[in-house]
């Protein structure tokens, strides 16, 4: 049965984020008059900024205390049918107190942490070995809404100069590759000599255009100018020179996305762009591009057996390998056969 009003409280990652665009557009379409809000990070907003029909509070954690005395004037007075409390993590349980809703959704005991369960009054059902994106989409499961009755539906709103801005890095006669090289943790970035040596393969064998785009941080600046003093081909440097949506429009006029474990893998994947996607500290069955697991680089078995001396099938899911030297388990040719299969495929 339709509800007037829900809730959604996801306010970080930006990968997350993205998982959460499927929820919304299979809500729209079982529910349309049902009102949607969804309380967002700061950052996370400069991406789904104007996704049409959902009203947004943004959350700058920045702020500390001061933001959740913001809440919760933003929200006194307001009563909401549902809430769909979709973030693990103390901040959130904390946010939460500051919505009034009768039911509020939350995780299973299984994935729960922080506390989690003392915020909520029901769960999802408990699926084992999920991909982060089908743990979201089961929110909509106790509302009886069947949530894989069709395939997943993206749309990150892009502006007609955000599209202008990426054709004019993005050459239209030549197949792209774009390289965003940096994850949120060291350990799962892989070596830049590495990625020096695809992307020349890249240009001189292959005839691609190369992009580096990441993040504005100096740690992030600094592991790009590395892979690029290493090449010997001419690529193009965007690092921290763009926004999440121009970022977004430069992943969907290009062919190829390079990257580890990052944001940017899924929202090339919302873009619907192939991703090469590199993985061995986290396994991308539960965190890889969802469209493009076929394509990933996978050597999360091998490091469980290295690094923890057991089988993946043996971890709890989810483990992630964060031990140095991990992602040195991918090799070059294991990237570069990867893009010949790609260009193969596409002639």
């Amino acid at each position: 049965m339709p509800v007037d009003s829900i809730c959604i409280l996801r306010l970080s990652a930006i990968g997350d984020v993205t998982h959460v665009l499927p929820v919304i557009h299979h809500l729209k379409q079982a529910w349309p008059d049902t009102a949607i809000t969804w309380i967002i990070g700061k950052m996370e907003y400069q991406l789904v900024s104007g996704l049409p029909d959902v009203e947004f509070i943004v959350f700058d954690k920045s702020r500390g205390w001061q933001e959740y005395l913001d809440l919760h004037k933003t929200l006194r007075g307001r009563r909401f049918d549902v809430l769909l409390h979709m973030q693990v993590a103390l901040r959130a349980n904390l946010a939460s107190l500051m919505i009034t809703a009768g039911r509020k959704i939350g995780y299973d005991r299984q994935r729960a942490k922080d506390l989690h369960g003392l915020f909520v009054n029901e769960r999802i059902a408990e699926h084992p070995e999920q991909h982060v994106l089908d743990v979201l989409r089961s929110f909509l499961q106790p509302l009886g809404i069947d949530p894989f009755s069709s395939d997943p539906q993206w749309l990150i709103p892009l502006s007609d100069a955000d599209h202008r801005f990426a054709e004019k890095y993005v050459d239209a006669d030549r197949p792209t590759l774009v390289i965003s090289p940096v994850s949120s943790h060291p350990s799962r970035d892989w070596l830049p000599d590495r990625y020096a040596a695809v992307a020349d393969y890249a240009i001189k064998t292959l005839g691609f255009q190369v992009i580096f785009n990441s993040g504005p941080t100096q740690r992030e600046k600094v592991f790009v100018q590395k892979i690029v003093a290493g090449m010997r081909h001419q690529s193009t440097n965007l690092a921290g020179k763009t926004t999440l949506k121009e970022s977004a429009a430069i992943l969907a006029a290009a062919n190829l996305l390079l990257a580890p474990d990052t944001g940017p893998v899924h929202i090339a994947n919302a873009m619907g762009t192939r991703v090469i996607g590199l993985y061995a500290a986290s396994n991308p069955r539960r965190t890889g591009p969802y469209n493009a697991l076929p394509w990933c680089v996978d050597c999360y078995a091998q490091a469980a057996r290295k690094f923890k001396g057991r089988s993946a099938n043996a971890l709890k899911w989810g483990t992630r390998i964060n031990a140095p030297g991990v992602m040195a388990l991918i090799s070059v040719s294991a990237v570069t056969d990867k893009l010949a299969s790609w260009q193969e495929g596409s002639h």
